[in-house]
């Protein structure tokens, strides 16, 4: 080669310096751009006499600056950052609402039960019982109007989890193509590397990060095929499946997602896999904070209707007439699964238990029947029963399913694998209702009432009594307690016989749902009459009992009121709702770190730039000087042959 020939290879090497290094600055804020270098070796020198002598310059490549490892690092924590940022908008929404000390269940609740408090105090006044009547009306609509705008949040996340999956399907199409024309760039120029194409395929998989957590796999000829949940393939080369947003198989009210592959088949996601980006962020909100404050809700509204129900149905009404359901119930809510093989002859329903309002937990269930077993899981924590039959399901311990609901079969057994879904409160807060519409109709009296006959010698006296069941209401006749002074006994007579009952100053006599107590000395003969309570109208016992709800441990266990259950649930939600925000503050302090460190490896520095910038043209210029000064040998060396 000869020097003029060295002096062109500089020529070269120094200009496309000057090219990569525009190329860099141009580019410096584009996003996902990264920095690109010139790898220049030596060519291959000469042997002569004198030794090897050199030939100049070769330009082998143009690499990007680039770390797998730190841009890896990079989309794993923006997937979290995207993810947790999306979970706390979504929760704010429930904490705001039911955190408003205005707008929440608690201000509705205290006024409920200061109507039943001026309804004891006046049992006979109509505008009382109205007032009452208004409260419980009132009540209703906070329950339902809490969980109209849970469902608008929940309607809210089926449509953007079909927004994402619009989203992630355009990305993953575009990755495909790009897999495609970065494997036609590498045939075109001899598996030289495609840099402006990695570099548009790398922040395509950042942007399907932020929306979806991936796993890469990067193939032989250079593609990426990218994987989500469990393995299941979006893009392998330039193939892309697409996400579908599909009604819930057991749960028609949510979204959930499918994957159809490139050769037609589909099949149902598990969410449970789905994890990382906005999408991930979605579908745990949903199952980890939505579906549970609104289970939660309508517990409290189930638990609140059924305890009042059984003491209003205790009670004697201003007419006379024995108690009637104040509120109306919903049932627990059951799905069969659309896979199913007999969904359409088989179904399952749910009855409360007499004990549900102590025993309901905010949890959604899952019964499936396989190998001739029944199989009930409790989703929130994957705790089961199983039995051979659904009246005797047992958990580990062999303790029975005790969750303040029962189930039953349309048709048993069902076929092998059949599942269905159980959301015992789901609908607690959206159906209840007031079923009365007459104040006269509160029962705020008991249908009995108890009398110390004046003609009694001794000095005992029966308090007012109390109800636990109305079987035997009304009484066909007075009750008439008679006192045996020689054997200290009790005996009742008359409307109903029961006894004898050993007396103890104080101590409650209990008989077919009645109960009195009797205090003081009880002469030989005297007796004690219990009677139905006509004209009962300024009675407020019922009243007192309904009233005493307020405050009573009746939730959770028998641990909590109502009042209580519902600042647990807010208590929960805000606090999980700090608890996110934390994670999202941590996880985008992790991505910007990592955005850091990755600009650090492959940004671009200006001042840098231009500093090789300024390189390249001293290469260039000393470069064209060799090639001036060889032209001018070369006409000297013309010049002395001629």
């Amino acid at each position: 080669m000869s020097i003029f020939s060295v002096g062109i290879s500089a020529l070269n090497a120094a200009q496309v310096g000057v090219q990569t290094a525009s190329h860099n600055i141009a580019n410096a804020s584009t996003a996902g751009y990264t920095r690109q270098q010139i790898i220049q070796t030596t060519a291959t020198p000469m042997f002569t006499g004198g030794g090897y002598v050199g030939q100049g310059t070769d330009v082998q490549t143009i690499q990007r600056v680039y770390n797998q490892y730190v841009n890896s690092q990079l989309m794993t924590a923006q997937t979290g950052a995207s993810e947790m940022d999306t979970y706390s908008t979504q929760i704010q929404q429930i904490d705001n609402l039911l955190g408003d000390p205005n707008a929440g269940l608690t201000p509705a609740l205290s006024a409920f039960f200061k109507g039943m408090q001026e309804l004891t105090a006046n049992p006979s006044s109509i505008s009382s019982r109205q007032a009452a009547l208004s409260a419980g009306q009132s009540l209703v609509s906070s329950f339902q109007s809490l969980n109209d705008q849970i469902t608008q949040i929940r309607d809210g996340v089926n449509q953007q989890i079909t927004d994402e999956v619009t989203n992630i399907n355009a990305l993953a199409t575009q990755l495909a193509d790009i897999n495609q024309r970065i494997i036609l760039a590498q045939a075109t120029g001899a598996n030289q590397p495609p840099n402006d194409l990695l570099d548009q395929r790398d922040q395509i998989l950042t942007n399907l990060n932020k929306e979806v957590r991936t796993q890469t796999v990067q193939q032989s000829d250079g593609t990426f095929s990218v994987f989500i949940g469990n393995g299941q393939p979006l893009v392998v080369g330039s193939q892309a499946s697409q996400l579908q947003a599909v009604q819930d198989s057991s749960d028609p009210r949510s979204t959930t997602l499918a994957l159809k592959a490139t050769y037609g088949s589909t099949m149902t996601l598990n969410e449970s896999l789905i994890t990382g980006g906005k999408l991930g962020g979605l579908l745990s909100f949903r199952s980890q904070s939505l579906d549970s404050a609104q289970n939660a809700l309508g517990r409290i509204a189930i638990s609140l209707g059924q305890n009042f129900n059984d003491i209003h149905k205790l009670g004697q009404d201003l007419t006379g007439t024995l108690g009637a359901d104040f509120f109306n119930m919903t049932t627990p809510a059951t799905y069969s699964s659309e896979l199913n093989p007999d969904k359409t002859t088989v179904s399952l329903t749910a009855q409360f238990t007499s004990t549900a309002a102590s025993d309901l937990t905010t949890s959604d269930y899952q019964l499936i029947y396989k190998g001739g077993t029944y199989t009930v899981t409790r989703l929130s924590d994957n705790k089961t029963w199983s039995g051979g039959n659904l009246s005797s399901l047992v958990d580990s311990s062999s303790q029975p399913f005790a969750e303040g609901f029962t189930l039953t079969l349309s048709s048993a057994p069902p076929a092998d694998g059949d599942m269905f879904k159980i959301e015992p409160t789901r609908n607690g807060a959206q159906d209840i209702s007031v079923l009365i519409t007459d104040p006269r109709n509160i029962a705020a009296a008991l249908p009995i009432r108890t009398v110390t006959p004046t003609t009694n010698t001794g000095t005992a006296k029966i308090d007012a009594g109390s109800i636990t069941s109305v079987a035997s209401m009304p009484l066909s006749s007075d009750v008439i307690l008679t006192y045996n002074g020689a054997t200290n006994q009790f005996s009742a007579s008359g409307g109903l016989t029961a006894g004898p009952f050993a007396y103890t100053a104080g101590q409650p006599i209990s008989f077919n749902g009645i109960t009195v107590t009797i205090t003081g000395n009880p002469a030989d003969g005297d007796t004690f009459l219990i009677q139905n309570n006509a004209n009962g109208v300024s009675d407020n016992r019922n009243a007192v009992a309904l009233g005493a709800l307020q405050t009573g441990k009746t939730m959770v266990g028998g641990t909590a009121s109502y009042a209580e259950a519902y600042a647990q649930l807010v208590s929960e939600v805000g606090n999980k709702a700090r608890q996110v925000q934390v994670a999202a503050d941590a996880q985008q302090a992790l991505a910007d770190q990592a955005q850091s460190a990755r600009d650090q490896v492959s940004g671009v520095n200006l001042d840098e730039e231009a500093a090789k910038l300024m390189q390249y043209q001293q290469a260039y210029q000393a470069a064209a000087k060799m090639i001036d000064i060889t032209s001018k040998l070369f006409d000297q060396i013309l010049a002395l042959n001629s």
